[in-house]
């Protein structure tokens, strides 16, 4: 009985685990866009959009920046093919951590819970072509934040999320 317990513990603290540290990542893009034809790029200012502190904007630039550049892009100061453009936003939630021991369906075992606000943190990346007035790809990242871990880390992490942002761009037309 204690081996089917843990091998139906596991998974869900695996999930559990996945859930809290991983990157939640989600594009989407217009089919009907000639992804090849976008050559060069330029950061625009999305209106209505929350701009971060002077140094995370540099940090978020340059994190996509190397991703863009990777894809073949060239950044451009004006008359470029795409605009690029995101908005950022950190949100308090309300964690619930609950542990125990022995089965509880049993009757037996003790119960007991944790709660802790944790600091959630979505970028929102848009590219829009100008000459079509046209949003042409989003893609968002959410992860939980530790703003009290060392700024280089902080940075490592938000260029893994960009890299698994823009792990599928150019999108692949479908045949």
């Amino acid at each position: 009985m204690k081996l089917t317990w843990k091998l139906t513990f596991l998974p869900a603290l695996l999930f559990i685990v996945t859930a809290a540290y991983g990157q939640d990542i989600h594009f989407n893009y217009d089919r009907g866009a000639n992804f090849a034809a976008y050559k060069t790029y330029q950061w625009v200012v999305i209106p209505g959009g929350v701009v971060t502190d002077q140094l995370m904007d540099q940090n978020i630039k340059r994190a996509v920046d190397e991703q863009l550049a990777q894809k073949g892009l060239t950044r451009a100061e004006k008359n470029a093919d795409l605009f690029v453009g995101y908005q950022a936003a950190v949100n308090q939630e309300k964690s619930v951590n609950v542990w125990g021991t022995g089965p509880r369906w049993f009757g037996g075992g003790m119960a007991q819970a944790e709660t802790s606000t944790i600091s959630v943190g979505k970028l929102v990346i848009d590219m829009y072509d100008p000459a079509r007035k046209q949003l042409i790809w989003r893609g968002d990242a959410t992860k939980t934040l530790d703003p009290k871990k060392d700024p280089d880390k902080n940075y490592r992490n938000l260029q893994k999320a960009m890299a698994k942002l823009f792990k599928n761009y150019p999108p692949q037309p479908k045949r």
